[in-house]
């Protein structure tokens, strides 16, 4: 950090060469004092946006995180996303003396995989507007993850879907549109009046910008459904809707 980097002494903070504006050598710099400290760029805490709530002031920001779910202010799934992988990441590291045991059998690991880092990387993802890159950040993870405990690096040229199987695992996004059509059928079945109905069609004040519109969670929904050929009314009845998309 100190040969391409300098350090603002108003603020305390590190700032990178291509950052900083200076030009030569960091060492000969004196006086130095960073963009944020001259007021050239906004500061992230210095926003003075606040609303009321119940006679209460709270300060607008752009993404905070609620039960363990990072909300995001573009309504995107990304930062959900990439913060579940943190944690998985990390729940992985902290079971690897078990999970990439050879004592253990591969189904015997592959079932601790799935109980203790799948569901931590998953929480909350039954309401997650996924993209296709939101998708392929979530395989790319569980595939280094999988093949870790095979002991296989990509030049052994092994498929994704031969190591699911010595794991006996499905694939991730197999699992995560079981969970997002499992909790669409827990709300579809609740009354007109339940606010987990009036949601889904809660009319936003203002008009829509050029361009594609934002994904929604229900275009998500509405894509699963096509593509398992399942009619959304089979929600009604528990069972039947379980059975058309959970294992058999």
């Amino acid at each position: 950090m100190g040969n391409n980097s300098i350090n603002c002494p108003s603020c305390k903070n590190w700032v990178h060469t291509k950052c900083s504006g200076i030009k030569g050598a960091l060492s000969k710099a004196t006086n130095f004092k960073c963009r944020r400290c001259l007021g050239q760029i906004e500061s992230p805490t210095a926003s003075s946006d606040k609303v009321q709530l119940a006679g209460n002031e709270l300060e607008v920001v752009s993404k905070f995180c609620y039960l363990g779910d990072m909300l995001d202010g573009t309504g995107s799934a990304e930062s959900s996303v990439m913060c579940r992988i943190q944690c998985g990441w990390k729940k992985f590291r902290e079971l690897l003396p078990l999970i990439t045991n050879r004592a253990i059998p591969l189904k015997v690991r592959g079932q601790m995989y799935n109980s203790c880092v799948r569901s931590v990387i998953l929480y909350g993802s039954e309401t997650w507007p996924v993209k296709m890159e939101d998708n392929q950040r979530l395989q790319r993870t569980e595939m280094s993850m999988i093949r870790w405990m095979c002991g296989v690096k990509l030049k052994d040229r092994k498929s994704s879907d031969e190591l699911r199987n010595l794991l006996g695992l499905d694939s991730i996004l197999v699992e995560m549109q079981r969970k997002r059509l499992r909790w669409f059928g827990h709300v579809e079945r609740r009354d007109d009046q339940c606010w987990l109905r009036r949601v889904q069609n809660l009319p936003v004040a203002g008009s829509r910008g050029r361009g594609r519109p934002q994904k929604r969670w229900m275009d998500v929904i509405e894509v699963d459904l096509r593509s398992l050929h399942i009619n959304r009314r089979l929600a009604q009845d528990r069972n039947r809707w379980r059975s058309s998309f959970c294992k058999k």
